[in-house]
């Protein structure tokens, strides 16, 4: 590179710094120490190597960034605003503030060119494995030089590594030899509370390359040894790149460089003042772009957008050779599936009684066969959360074209990837295991649910009815803690017919992740009212069973499992009680219904019993009227499911006592 390439890039390094450090200062608040220390290594990326369109910026065949390390989110808001995205001086300036498009960690949605939220470290590393998995899915299923031919890039921090998903995801990346992944690790040595040395001394290095990656070293200012390093991650093809990068956290600022002071909190007036000095900068300047750099990247923009040209031409000619595969691919991208889905899949469920996994594994094959982007996996729990499609083979390093997943033991990268998924676009993708250990991908559901993304958990063995294994493995505030998570919406069927049901809403979502849980043992049968329509499923909550005359005495509600149970009681209650069943496969589907509807089911003013094996948190919420809960409050056992229903009370015998216990 000549001279005057080097200074270029050193004045738009410069205005990247300078601008990160402007908007924490005008906020009062933020991170500019990632920002300043990566800006050179940002400025050679974006105007020579990222493939993007602002004009297009759901490009499918576009490159990825993902900024893992989020709280540097002013790097990202700045190479938006300078690569000419719909992100102008005026949001650079409203950083961290009410209404603003630039909050203070990126967030999907909010701007295009934010590929997904992060924050939360390690998520966003994770997000791209997905998006580099969900990029060789479609390149096996479509025009390999059209559709997924691209990168994955990113910048992890220190942080980012020391999280426990980094493992998990990075460890899943090099099995895979996912050869589109290019990170970069801001290796600066410092956190919020001193230097790494303090709790991190990992070799890196080594860690990376026992995993399979590709592992480059450079400095975070060597303008040739950057583009190298971004030239040999794109020639190798069969592992994941690291580019292991020395910086210092807020270079260009005398005072604060290298130290934790700049991570999380603005210069001051006065540094920053002295950073622009340093820098050689107009000090009577704010948010400012020089021509020069404003040139470079309007001359990149150009480039870009031939190249976009070129493809689309491409793609049209591919597109009108191939009308199948255009179809195919249109029916990936929009979400697409067949009109008579309900039919399908409640003509697929089984009517005899079964466990709730059983039941959901005929409706999985059946999708399987109807929905093309349908795909997903378990944390090496298939055969018992009965999620692998037959027939379809399994996503590995040599074949990206099937639809079954083998995540590992790996949870939280397990929902991490599936967002990746989702965030890609073009798949339907579930993630599975047991309930309890939905625990391990909690921060993966918020985030889903903060994104809005339509993905699915298979969450099966739901309550101490796994019987057995014991309290570790029984769910008691699972329930309550998903149903807690804003968005989220929660189906626990209790037949065949609820099972498909749920699968169907699922599907048919396209906004907010779906949790389906289900159970390890056979439900017990219970007869429907006669006037029964399975589209009342899709409303939440339905009459399993009516009252004898006008108003009923009490209604009893229960979900899944304890749907018979709740016929059960009604059974030996009925002579001295006049009493209504109400299945309720979705709270939150039911809660959003009109008062009419909600009141035609329960009236509100008749008492209520509750059946739920599990914590009856947020019950009291949904019915204000008299209410008796049946659920469990403590940890579960270790003995055969029937006889854990017997001794925590979950018999109809026992709900019958309780009840009559209660009217008194």
């Amino acid at each position: 590179m000549n001279k005057n390439g080097i200074e270029l890039l050193k004045l738009a390094g410069n205005t990247i710094r300078i601008l990160s450090a402007e908007g924490v200062e005008k906020a009062n608040s933020g991170h500019p120490g990632l920002p300043m220390g990566m800006a050179d290594v940002a400025a050679v990326l974006w105007t020579e190597f990222l493939k993007h369109n602002p004009e297009d910026p759901k490009w499918i065949n576009r490159d990825r960034f993902v900024l893992s390390a989020g709280h540097g989110s002013m790097l990202l808001y700045s190479m938006l605003h300078l690569s000419g995205y719909d992100c102008t001086i005026e949001d650079l300036k409203s950083f961290r503030q009410w209404n603003s498009r630039t909050p203070g960690h990126p967030e999907y949605g909010m701007l295009d060119g934010v590929e997904t939220s992060t924050g939360p470290l390690g998520q966003g590393l994770s997000n791209g494995i997905g998006m580099a998995i969900a990029a060789k899915m479609m390149n096996a299923r479509f025009d390999d030089n059209l559709i997924g031919n691209h990168f994955i890039y990113g910048i992890m921090s220190d942080g980012d590594l020391m999280e426990g998903i980094s493992h998990e995801s990075a460890s899943l990346a090099g099995h895979l030899g996912l050869g589109n992944i290019i990170y970069f690790y801001d290796d600066n040595n410092i956190t919020i509370e001193g230097n790494t040395s303090l709790s991190f001394s990992d070799n890196t290095a080594m860690r990376f390359e026992a995993y399979g990656w590709q592992v480059l070293n450079i400095t975070a200012y060597d303008y040739n040894a950057i583009r190298e390093a971004i030239v040999e991650g794109q020639k190798e093809t069969s592992k994941p790149t690291i580019i292991i990068t020395k910086s210092h956290i807020g270079f260009g600022s005398p005072n604060k460089v290298d130290t934790s002071d700049v991570h999380g909190s603005p210069l001051g007036k006065a540094e920053l003042e002295i950073t622009k000095k340093y820098l050689d900068w107009d000090l009577d300047k704010e948010f400012y772009v020089p021509e020069k750099v404003a040139i470079l990247f309007a001359n990149r923009k150009e480039e870009l957008q031939k190249e976009y040209n070129e493809w689309k031409n491409d793609f049209n000619g591919w597109s009108k050779k191939n009308p199948d595969q255009f179809e195919l691919l249109e029916k990936y991208l929009t979400g697409w599936v067949p009109e008579n889905l309900e039919e399908e899949l409640l003509k697929a469920a089984p009517k005899e009684p079964a466990a709730s996994r059983t039941l959901s594994s005929k409706v999985i094959q059946k999708i399987a066969e109807l929905v093309p982007s349908f795909v997903g996996g378990s944390a090496d729990l298939a055969p018992s959360t009965n999620t692998f499609m037959k027939g379809f083979s399994a996503i590995s390093k040599d074949d990206f074209a099937g639809k079954n997943f083998h995540f590992g033991i790996r949870e939280h990268a397990m929902g991490a990837i599936v967002n990746g998924l989702a965030l890609y676009g073009g798949f339907k993708a579930f993630g599975s295991t047991f309930f309890v250990f939905s625990d391990y991908m909690r921060p993966t559901i918020r985030l889903a649910s903060i994104m809005e993304l339509p993905v699915i958990y298979v969450f099966t063995h739901d309550s101490i009815f796994v019987g057995e294994d014991g309290p570790t493995h029984e769910p008691i505030e699972h329930l309550a803690v998903l149903r807690a998570i804003p968005h989220v919406t929660v189906f626990r069927p209790a037949d065949g017919v609820e099972t498909a049901m749920a699968w169907a809403y699922a599907l048919r979502n396209t906004k907010n992740p779906v949790a389906l849980i289900l159970t390890r043992q056979k439900i017990e049968a219970f007869e429907k009212d006669a006037v029964f329509n399975p589209n009342d499923i899709l409303k939440g909550a339905y009459i399993v069973s009516k009252e004898k005359s006008d108003k009923p005495d009490f209604v009893i509600a229960a979900t899944g499992s304890e749907v018979p149970v709740a016929a059960d009681a009604k059974k030996l209650l009925e002579n001295d009680f006049n009493i209504r069943v109400v299945s309720i496969p979705s709270k939150e589907v039911f809660e959003k219904q009109s008062d009419e509807f909600k009141n035609s089911l329960v009236p509100s003013d008749v008492p209520v019993v509750v059946i739920e094996a599990a914590s009856m948190m947020g019950w009291g919420d949904l019915f204000r009227q008299k209410l008796l809960r049946i659920g469990i409050e403590h940890f579960g056992a270790s003995a055969p499911y029937k006889t854990l229903a017997k001794e925590y009370g979950f018999t109809g015998e026992s709900v019958a006592i309780k009840i009559k216990e209660w009217v008194k």
